[in-house]
Formats: structure tokens, C-alpha cells, sequence
């Protein structure tokens, strides 16, 4: 019924506004056949044109003499007799090529999966730092928490791009994904420390009475049960990153959100192209959220 209410809701409202709805238009921004010039690599005369199937063999007799040169294209766009010089275009050939749509959600995946990976190792680097009995470590893990947290992601973005960026000659790609790491970092060391905290002490104290080190505790023991804990969690942090990266499209990354503008500009499109990403996003964000899922039962057997 929800979805019915929406679905009238959206129908009167471009009734509305007498919006005429393009959806034909959407295929060709996933993958289009592209055209592609085909050259003559000799000047001459073009003798004959012989179809054979799909394609089409042009003969091209040189000025000089000599053996025939053939070129075959797709679509001819020369008759017989006419004169020809080098590199002059014969005809075309098409070629599937991938639209700015699928290149975009390429981007995004890309973008999302390494800035995760590398948050999730900076997390765990600053969540044990967060609970160590070092003052030095525990305190620098606390400033950049608070720091990262305490601030929008918009703007961290702005100042590693251009400050950070401009000192270290950073590419944007390197810039966007130190970014997103940096931010998702800081929120995952608080659900590690959380979870490491949830463990009970007994399970520390009994592993260190079996003459296991605090580093072989914390590996063997500790993690393994805190990371079935805070999976959930990581799971809500990681979903959320995908949305976040749509973000580093201000420093002219072209991640599927920047590619959603980009059609819009040239094709008028808004409603179909905007539509089309939000669906895309909530696609890649479903199959991410089932894997995680999936891999929540697979260790609740062991329990």
C-alpha cells in the first residue's frame, strides 16, 4: 500500500508539472554501439563492393597499379568509382562500448571496496590504541576520533583534496579514497573497541593462564569473538560508505553520481537518470547487505 501511494503520489505530481517521461532513453547510458571510422590506407579508386553478411568488402584499386586493397566495414560510405586518398574515411564499423552509467557504478564499487578495506585496517590499528594502557597511543587515538568525527565528511574531503592534496601532489582518486578511509576509520575503531570491550575478562584471563601472550590473546581470542559481535554494525558502517562516496564527485571524481549529472545536463532526463541512480545505489547496497548477512548466520553456527 505504501508503495501504491508513492507510486500515485509521483504520477500526479509530473501530471503536475506536465513532465514527459523518457525512459527509452536510459539503455544507451549502460552500453551503446559506437561507431567507428574506418580509413583507407591507399590512395585510389574504389573498384567494387561486395556485401557479405553484415559487413561489406570495398576494393580499392591504387593509383599506381597493383594488387587491390580491401577494407571491410560494416556500413559503406562510398560507392563504386568514386576516388579516394589516403586516410580518407571508406565506412564504419560499430562496437559495443560501455556507457557512463556503468562506468560510474564501476567507480563507485572501486572507490567504496578499497577506501573500506583500508578504514577497516586503520579502525582496527586505532581501536586497539583506544583501549591500550599506552597515555601517548590512547590519546592520539581519542584526537583522531573525536576529530574526524566531529566534523562533516564534505569538508574533510575539501581540505585532503586541496590542502593535503596540492602539498603532497595527490591524485583526486588517491584524495577521495584517503578521505573516505580516514572517515570510515574512525567509526569503525569505535565498534572494535566496543566490541573488544563486550568480551568478558574471564575469557583474557583464562587464555593468559594457558601461557598465552597478550598479542596471542587478543588474535586467537579476543578478535575472533568480538568481530562476530560488531558485524553487524560494520555491515550499517560499510552501506553507509557507499552512499558517502557519492561525495567525492565535488573533486571531480566521476563516480556514479557525477555521471548521473553529467547525462542530466546533456539529455534533460532529470526524474529518469536520478531515478535510475538511486536504483543502482540501492542495488549495490542490497547485495553488500545480504553478503554481510549471510556471513552473520554462517558464524552464528559456531556459537
Amino acid at each position: 500500500m505504501i508503495l501504491l501511494v508513492l507510486a500515485v503520489g509521483l504520477w500526479f505530481a509530473t501530471q503536475r508539472i506536465h513532465y514527459e517521461w523518457r525512459w527509452e532513453r536510459v539503455p544507451q547510458y549502460f552500453a551503446y554501439r559506437a561507431e567507428v571510422s574506418q580509413d583507407t590506407p591507399v590512395a585510389g579508386r574504389v573498384s567494387a563492393i561486395t556485401p557479405e553478411g553484415r559487413s561489406n568488402r570495398i576494393e580499392i584499386t591504387p593509383e599506381g597499379g597493383g594488387q587491390p586493397v580491401t577494407v571491410t566495414v560494416e556500413q559503406a560510405q562510398v560507392k563504386v568509382g568514386d576516388a579516394v586518398a589516403e586516410n580518407d574515411t571508406v565506412g564504419v564499423n560499430f562496437q559495443w562500448r560501455v556507457g557512463p552509467l556503468t562506468q560510474g557504478l564501476w567507480v563507485t564499487i572501486w572507490i567504496s571496496f578499497v577506501s573500506g578495506f583500508i578504514g577497516l585496517a586503520i579502525g582496527l590499528v586505532t581501536g586497539l590504541c583506544r583501549i591500550s594502557k599506552n597515555p601517548t597511543l590512547r590519546g592520539l587515538a581519542i584526537i583522531y576520533i573525536e576529530l574526524i568525527r566531529g566534523t562533516p565528511l564534505l569538508v574533510q574531503i575539501f581540505i585532503f583534496y586541496f590542502f593535503i592534496g596540492t602539498v603532497l601532489n595527490l591524485d583526486r582518486i588517491v584524495a577521495g579514497v584517503g578521505a573516505l578511509a580516514l572517515f570510515v576509520g574512525a567509526y569503525t575503531a569505535e565498534i572494535i573497541r566496543a566490541g573488544i570491550q563486550s568480551i568478558a575478562k574471564g575469557q583474557t584471563e583464562a587464555a593468559r593462564s594457558l601461557g598465552m601472550s597478550a598479542t596471542q590473546t587478543m588474535i586467537y581470542i579476543v578478535l575472533p569473538q568480538a568481530f562476530k559481535r560488531v558485524l553487524p554494525p560494520l555491515a550499517g558502517q560499510f552501506i553507509s560508505l557507499i552512499k558517502d562516496s557519492s561525495l567525492v564527485s565535488v573533486i571531480a571524481i566521476t563516480d556514479l553520481t557525477k555521471s548521473g549529472r553529467e547525462i542530466i545536463t546533456s539529455s534533460f532526463a532529470t526524474f529518469e537518470i536520478w531515478f535510475t541512480v538511486a536504483l543502482l545505489y540501492l542495488l549495490v547496497t542490497a547485495v553488500l547487505s545480504q553478503l554481510l548477512f549471510w556471513l552473520e548466520r554462517r558464524f552464528a553456527r559456531s556459537d
